[in-house]
C-alpha cells in the first residue's frame, strides 16, 4: 500500500461523519482565506497611515475579519476534536472486534503486547492524522495555493521569492523521506519488537521472579532498545538535518523579500504597504510551510503503524459463517466425526482420518500421548479449526452450515487453565450467561463447591480476582470455570485437563463439582491422567493425530496396546469394583508412584 493509499484511505473512514467532515473541510478553506487577507489589509492600512488618507473604514474591515477568523478557528477545533474522538473509539472497538475473531494461532505468533500495540498506536495515529488535518493542515494547504495568485497580482517578482521557498522546502522534504523510509520501517518493526517483549514478560511476571531471571531479562530489553536506538538514530539525523535547511531557507527569504523590496521602492515600483504584506505573506508562508513540513514528517514517521493497524483489521478470520448458515436448533448431544482430517500448515502434524460417534449424554474420554492431536480434534468440534476434509455433525446438523455463535452457545469448556478475567467473581461466573440472574450465579457457584470460598473473600461475588485469577489459588479458579460452565448449560461438554495439577483434596472437591456438571451432558474428556478417564464410555486412543485404539477401559488394558503401556507406567491398575467417583474409577496400586 502506498503512502497516498494508505492515507486516503486514513481520511475516507471520517465517511461515517461525512456531513460533518465536509463542513469542517469548507470552514477551513473559508479560514484560510481570511488568515491570507489579513497581510493585504495590513499593507493598505500602512499605505494609508503613509498617505495621510482615512486608515479606519480598513482597520475595521481587519478588525472583523480577525474576529471572525478568531470565532472559527475556535469552533472548527473543537467540533474536529470531538469527531476526532468519536472516531478514534470506533475504529478501535472495530479493530478489538477483529482482533477478537482472529484464531489463537494468529495471537500466539504476533503476541498480546504487539497486538494490543498495534490497535493503541494506529488509532492514536489515526486521530492525531484526523485532528490536524481538519483544524489545521487543510486551512495550511489551501492558504498557501491561494496565496501565490494574490502574490503574483501584486508583484510577480516578489511572488517568485516566496514560490522559491515553497519549492525549496518540498523538494528537502522529498529527498528526506526517501532517505528515510526503509530506516522508518525498521524503527517500527524493532518498537512492535520491544512492546511484545514487555507483554511478554509482563503476563510471565511470576516466571521471570521464580527463575531470577530479573537481570536477563533487563538485560534482553535494553539490547532490543539498543537496536531500536541504532536504527532511529540516522533516521533523526536526517529529520534535524531537514528542520536545519528549512529554517536557513526561510532565513534566506526573509532577507531577499526585504531586499529586493527596498531596491523596488526606491525606483517607485512597490509601495511600502505592499513590502509590508509580503513581508506578512512571507511570515504566513514560512509558518504553513513548517506546519506542512511537520505534518507531512508526522506522516511520513506514522506510515508503519498504520500500515500494521490496517493489516490487523484486513486479517481475515480463517473460520467464518456460511453465506447460508442457520442457527443450530437446540441440539441432544449426539455428536459424529466422519473422516476428519486436519493437517497444520507447513507441517505434517495435525490428525487424520479421525472417526467416532458420542450419543447424547455419553462420555468420551480422549488420551494419548502430548502432541498425539487431543485438543485439535476437539478443537475442530468447537470450529476454533476447520477441517480439510471430511465433517463433523452434530444431531445430524453439519456444524459447517450453522453458525459460530450458535454452535459455540451450545458447547462449554473447562480448560486446564481456568481463563479469568480481571473482573468480580459473579462477573467471571456470568460469563457462562449473561443474562444470568445473581441467584442463578450463586446457584452454578454452590454446584461448583466455589460458595464458601466466595463467601470468605471481601465483596464474596464482588471481589475482583486479579489478572488471570491472581488472587485465587489454583482450585478456586478451576472451581470458578467449573460454575462458568454450570451456568451456560450446553448440552455439550468438554473437559480439557481439568483436574490435573491440584492436590488431593481440592482434586476431590473438582472431581464432585465435575460430577454435577456431567450429569446427562455428552462430555468429553481430554487427560492425561489416566485417572481422570477409567469410568468413559468410551476412551479414543490418539498417536501421531490418528486413533490407534478404542474401547472402555477394561478393553484396552487387556488389548495390551499402546494404552495398557501407559496405564503400566503411570503405575494404575485396572478397577476391580465400582468406584465412588465416577470421573476417577480407578485405585492406584500403593507404592506405584
Amino acid at each position: 500500500m502506498s503512502l497516498v493509499q494508505l492515507y486516503t484511505r486514513a481520511l475516507g473512514l471520517l465517511t461515517a461523519e461525512k456531513t460533518l467532515a465536509v463542513w469542517l473541510a469548507l470552514s477551513g478553506i473559508v479560514i484560510a482565506i481570511v488568515q491570507l487577507a489579513e497581510p493585504v489589509l495590513f499593507g493598505r492600512v500602512v499605505d494609508a497611515l503613509s498617505k495621510g488618507e482615512n486608515a479606519f473604514p480598513t482597520i475595521g474591515l481587519w478588525a472583523a475579519l480577525g474576529l471572525f477568523g478568531i470565532v472559527a478557528s475556535t469552533v472548527v477545533a473543537v467540533l474536529a476534536a470531538r469527531l476526532a474522538h468519536r472516531r478514534r473509539l470506533a475504529v478501535m472497538a472495530d479493530a478489538f472486534e477483529r482482533a477478537i475473531t482472529l484464531p489463537v494461532s494468529y495471537h500466539a505468533e504476533r503476541g498480546s503486547g504487539a497486538i494490543v500495540s498495534a490497535i493503541q498506536w494506529g488509532s492514536d495515529g489515526l486521530f492525531w492524522l484526523w485532528l490536524s488535518a481538519l483544524r489545521e493542515q487543510l486551512t495550511a494547504l489551501v492558504g498557501i495555493v491561494l496565496l501565490v495568485p494574490t502574490a503574483i497580482s501584486m508583484d510577480w517578482r516578489m511572488a517568485l521569492i516566496l514560490a522559491g521557498l515553497a519549492v525549496c522546502y518540498t523538494v528537502l522534504n522529498i529527498i528526506v523521506i526517501r532517505k528515510t523510509q526503509t530506516g522508518q520501517d525498521a524503527v517500527e518493526q524493532f518498537r512492535y519488537g520491544v512492546s511484545g517483549r514487555v507483554g511478554d514478560v509482563l503476563g510471565n511476571v511470576l516466571i521471570v521472579q521464580s527463575f531470577a531471571r530479573l537481570s536477563a531479562e533487563v538485560q534482553a530489553m535494553r539490547g532490543m532498545m539498543g537496536q531500536l536506538l541504532a536504527a532511529q538514530y540516522p533516521v533523526l539525523t536526517w529529520w534535524g538535518l531537514l528542520a536545519v535547511l528549512q529554517r536557513a531557507a526561510a532565513t534566506i527569504t526573509m532577507v531577499l523579500v526585504f531586499a529586493v523590496g527596498a531596491v523596488l521602492a526606491s525606483r517607485g515600483e512597490l509601495s511600502v504597504g505592499e513590502i509590508v504584506a509580503f513581508v506578512a505573506f512571507a511570515n504566513l508562508l514560512i509558518g504553513k510551510l513548517d506546519q506542512l513540513s511537520g505534518f507531512v514528517v508526522r506522516i511520513h514517521q506514522g506510515a508503519p503503524t498504520l500500515k500494521t493497524f490496517f493489516a490487523l483489521v484486513d486479517e481475515k478470520a480463517t473460520i467464518v459463517d456460511a453465506p447460508d448458515a442457520r442457527p443450530l436448533p437446540s441440539p441432544k448431544g449426539a455428536v459424529a466425526f466422519e473422516d476428519v482430517s486436519f493437517r497444520f500448515p507447513k507441517t505434517e502434524q495435525g490428525v487424520f482420518a479421525i472417526r467416532f460417534d458420542a450419543a447424547p449424554g455419553e462420555t468420551v474420554a480422549l488420551v494419548g500421548p502430548t502432541g498425539s492431536g487431543k485438543t485439535t480434534t476437539l478443537s475442530l468440534l468447537q470450529r476454533l479449526r476447520a477441517p480439510d476434509s471430511g465433517r463433523i455433525v452434530i444431531d445430524g446438523h453439519d456444524i459447517a452450515t450453522v453458525t459460530l455463535e450458535s454452535l459455540r452457545q451450545e458447547i462449554a469448556v473447562v480448560f486446564q487453565d481456568a481463563g479469568l478475567f480481571n473482573r468480580s467473581i459473579a462477573e467471571n461466573i456470568r460469563v457462562g450467561r449473561p443474562e444470568a440472574t445473581d441467584a442463578e450465579i450463586e446457584r452454578a457457584a454452590i454446584l461448583a463447591e466455589a460458595h464458601e470460598f466466595i463467601l470468605r473473600k471481601p465483596d464474596g461475588y464482588g471481589f475482583v480476582i486479579g489478572e488471570r485469577g491472581a488472587s485465587l489459588s489454583g482450585g478456586e479458579r478451576q472451581r470458578l470455570a467449573i460454575a462458568r460452565a454450570i451456568l451456560k448449560d450446553a448440552p455439550i461438554l468438554i473437559l480439557d485437563e481439568a483436574t490435573s495439577a491440584l492436590d488431593a483434596e481440592t482434586e476431590a472437591k473438582i472431581k464432585r463439582a465435575l460430577d454435577a456438571l456431567r450429569r446427562g451432558r455428552t462430555t468429553f474428556i481430554i487427560a492425561h491422567r489416566l485417572s481422570t478417564v477409567a469410568n468413559a464410555d468410551k476412551i479414543l486412543v490418539l498417536d501421531h493425530g490418528r486413533i490407534v485404539e478404542r474401547g472402555t477401559f477394561q478393553s484396552l488394558v487387556a488389548d495390551k496396546g499402546l494404552f495398557a503401556r501407559m496405564v503400566a507406567e503411570g503405575g494404575f491398575t485396572v478397577p476391580t469394583e465400582a468406584p465412588q467417583d465416577p470421573i476417577i474409577g480407578l485405585q492406584v496400586e500403593q507404592g506405584s508412584r
